[in-house]
């Protein structure tokens, strides 16, 4: 009888639509549509997407579906699937790019102030939660899905790599629904007031360079270099091209789920007590393992497979990732944000003024500043905005500096989840 009751419960509240086909194909005409709209000369597109970031409608719309009972988080899997297969598949080709023989190019300052970017988030997020508690003491304490320092550690990922960083680590901390779409709202507002401030920067950089006397004679060197660079790389991709790009994926991601089934066990059986660090997670070992995996091939021809569009059809799957996310959200919730916007402004604070302590310690140029936190906080859709607002020429220098955060993001920002537990639970 209570069998039949729960299952016609589980009737009674059935979604409009329990076809995983259909949900897809409506989540990617989602996503087209709001890329479509968010890149049109239209006016009326132009001005909304001037102050409602097209990321925010990625996560919205989805959220609708859920909302008026169209689609169900609960009952649909097109979120499993993109997390146990779409979500590796773009890691490795989103670290496979990485040319570390660019990047040591770049200057040792360059490196510094995007390492002190990531520092600064690290320590940034278990320093804010700290003093936030003492306000809001009820935002410790908590061990569960809701915890605060879970959905913090997930906008760690966002805030050291990307998009596919903080997915990750949403799900290796367990990090439930709610508490993740409030730090994406955090995420939104105060990466944009930051990048608002870089674009000012960016703007009055020679006269910020001459007070606080930079040398900026690399960065002219640096220009020639790219453009050089960029020349010599362009080239048309073919259908080859892609389906190596799909079998680079994919085979990567097969390849860590099958070592993800040998690691998981292992650790279970003799090694328990390392459950609270994520080591008895198939997903943890899979994201460690993929990540290691595009790192790996950096250093080989397959990393050409950039100059193809790899990181492109890489940030395609994150964009799946990000709607079948979008299927969790309870908008109603949104109301509760304004307390951890103080958490996010806290920490972000922590993270630009180390970056000045240091730049002023080494007379960085403040085009290494504004890159080296972008390629942190924003990743690859927003640093090469920032470096272009330098100099055209040097959108790459964004690109390649935040692939880089890409690869640290997955170990930084579990680090940083580490700290958050001690403080948060």
């Amino acid at each position: 009888m209570k069998g039949k009751m729960m299952q016609d419960n589980i009737v009674a509240n059935a979604p409009l639509i329990t076809n995983d086909a259909v949900v897809l194909g409506i989540l990617t005409l989602i996503l087209g549509f709001v890329f479509y709209t968010s890149n049109s000369k239209n006016s009326v597109c132009q001005k909304f997407y001037k102050y409602v970031p097209a990321l925010l409608m990625c996560y919205l719309l989805p959220s609708l579906l859920n909302t008026f009972g169209i689609v169900s988080a609960e009952v649909s899997k097109v979120d499993d699937v993109a997390k146990y297969f779409l979500l590796p598949a773009c890691l490795v080709l989103l670290t496979l790019s990485i040319d570390i023989k660019a990047i040591v190019g770049l200057g040792s300052k360059a490196l510094i102030m995007f390492i002190t970017g990531t520092v600064g988030v690290v320590i940034g997020g278990p320093i804010s939660l700290l003093i936030v508690s003492a306000i809001w003491p009820e935002l410790i304490g908590v061990t569960g899905p809701e915890a605060v320092w879970r959905g913090m550690a997930a906008l760690a990922g966002s805030w050291i790599g990307g998009g596919a960083n903080m997915l990750a680590m949403k799900e290796i901390f367990e990090a439930d629904g709610k508490i993740f779409t409030i730090m994406v709202t955090v995420d939104i507002v105060v990466a944009n007031l930051w990048m608002a401030c870089l674009l000012y920067i960016a703007a009055n950089h020679k006269a910020i360079d001459a007070k606080s006397g930079a040398d900026t004679s690399g960065i002219d060197k640096l220009i020639a270099t790219v453009e050089a660079n960029e020349r010599e790389h362009k080239r048309t991709p073919e259908l080859k091209d892609f389906m190596l790009i799909i079998a680079v994926a994919f085979g990567a991601a097969g390849f860590a789920h099958f070592l993800a089934d040998l690691l998981v066990p292992f650790f279970q059986l003799n090694y328990p007590e390392l459950k609270k660090f994520s080591l008895h997670s198939k997903l943890f070992w899979i994201i460690v393992v993929v990540t290691t995996i595009g790192l790996t091939l950096s250093f080989t021809k397959v990393r050409q497979l950039e100059h193809a569009g790899a990181s492109k059809v890489g940030s395609s799957f994150l964009y799946i990732l990000v709607a079948t996310i979008g299927l969790h959200m309870d908008i109603t919730q949104i109301a509760e944000a304004p307390k951890y916007v103080v958490i996010g402004l806290i920490w972000m604070a922590i993270h630009i003024i180390l970056l000045f302590i240091v730049g002023r310690m080494i007379k960085a140029p403040i085009f290494y500043l504004a890159v080296g936190s972008k390629a942190n906080i924003g990743g690859a859709a927003s640093a090469p905005v920032i470096a272009s607002a330098f100099h055209p020429s040097l959108a790459p220098v964004g690109v390649l500096l935040a692939v880089l955060g890409y690869a640290l993001g997955t170990y930084m920002a579990w680090i940083c989840g580490q700290l958050l537990r001690i403080i948060g639970s």
